[in-house]
């Protein structure tokens, strides 16, 4: 795997966003300057079509199917605002932060710049923060990354049913919509549904609690959406999402989990429960292809939006709001009443084998 010769590490602790300035290049060029840089969360967000215009790539916004499309050397690559998922071809790769638009301009991270392409280019990306804030009596880590380490932690079990207590995430809310489908349907209202039907399909079967990390549309901070994960009687977090594509073929479910549960500790320090987020990942896969969709080999993503630590944690990115039949399995009352109970059928599988 190529590295990015990265001159500045930058980390800054903000939430609103600011402005700062990078140098950006590839090898055997000279370096071009972006002024136009925005900081939120601590993440550096580049405009996407200045980027592709220093590396040399072609790409271009589709307000059709909301993605946006470039060609690398090695095929025709796909992002869109809040997708966590790079396509190119039929790979998927893990995205975090997701693309986002932010004054009216798609803008990626600076992982995506240092991380993603220069693998997809073939060649490294010299990358330099003209204007560096060093950070002081910070953990190694990023803020985010201890704050989610300190939460997704498994307390142990209390109950009969070997578990106490399911967190499920409707992603997005409120100013952040997610994905958007080429009839403008929402991620947001899609997982928030289902997680409603989640809810109470697990309360009226289960003597356990759910808690959802929100129940209407408004935005939540990452402290406020894994709040609810902090409490000990919490046991699993199934996190809901929707995909999106530049155009209609891609389908099914994508399920994802942390890389550090592949054995030993996580970075936290907490032991990895023997890989039991891919456990219960195998199990809702199992239940979902029974109920007859199409179901991918469960990915690894970094960190976040997974956090860290052992509780057992799986993000369903549930279809793709591009395709067809995906919309419709999402927006239908009965369709999502059934992907509801083979959610279900795979959290039950998974509790039933681990001593419930």
């Amino acid at each position: 795997m190529l590295r990015v010769i990265s001159f500045f590490l930058f980390f800054l602790l903000i939430s609103l966003p600011a402005v700062a300035s990078v140098e950006l290049a590839v090898r055997d060029r000279s370096p071009a300057t972006i002024d136009e840089v925005y900081l939120s969360g601590g993440d550096i967000f580049l405009p996407v079509e200045e980027v592709m215009a220093i590396l040399g790539l072609e790409g271009d916004w589709d307000s059709v199917a909301h993605v946006y499309r470039f060609r690398t050397p090695q095929g025709r690559a796909t992002i869109s605002p809040g997708s966590k998922f790079v396509r190119v071809g039929e790979r998927f790769i893990p995205l975090h932060p997701s693309p986002r638009f932010i004054d009216g301009r798609l803008r990626v991270a600076e992982n995506f710049v240092t991380d993603i392409l220069p693998d997809l280019l073939g060649r490294e990306v010299f990358f330099r923060n003209l204007d560096p804030h060093p950070r002081q009596n910070i953990p190694k880590s990023a803020p985010d990354d201890s704050y989610f380490a300190f939460l997704l932690q498994k307390k142990g079990i209390a109950s009969e049913r070997g578990v106490r207590g399911i967190v499920i995430d409707p992603g997005h809310g409120g100013e952040d919509p997610g994905s958007i489908g080429p009839d403008g349907v929402k991620e947001k209202e899609v997982v928030l549904d289902l997680a409603r039907r989640l809810q109470k399909m697990i309360k009226m079967q289960w003597d356990i609690p759910v808690f959802l990390t929100r129940d209407g549309d408004y935005t939540l901070s990452p402290q406020q959406r894994f709040a609810q994960a902090n409490r000990p009687e919490t046991d699993i977090l199934v996190l809901l999402h929707a995909e999106n594509a530049f155009s209609d073929r891609p389908h099914g479910v994508i399920l994802a989990v942390r890389p550090e549960e592949e054995g030993g500790p996580s970075r936290s320090g907490a032991p990895s429960k023997k890989a039991e987020s891919r456990d219960l990942a195998r199990e809702l896969a199992v239940a979902l292809k029974k109920s007859g969709l199409t179901v991918r080999d469960p990915l690894e993503v970094q960190l976040l939006p997974l956090g860290q630590g052992n509780l057992p944690t799986v993000m369903i990115e549930t279809g793709f709001l591009s395709n067809t039949q995906d919309r419709t399995r999402l927006t239908d009352d009965r369709e999502l009443e059934h992907l509801a109970s083979a959610i279900f059928q795979g959290l039950k599988a998974y509790i039933d084998k681990t001593g419930g």
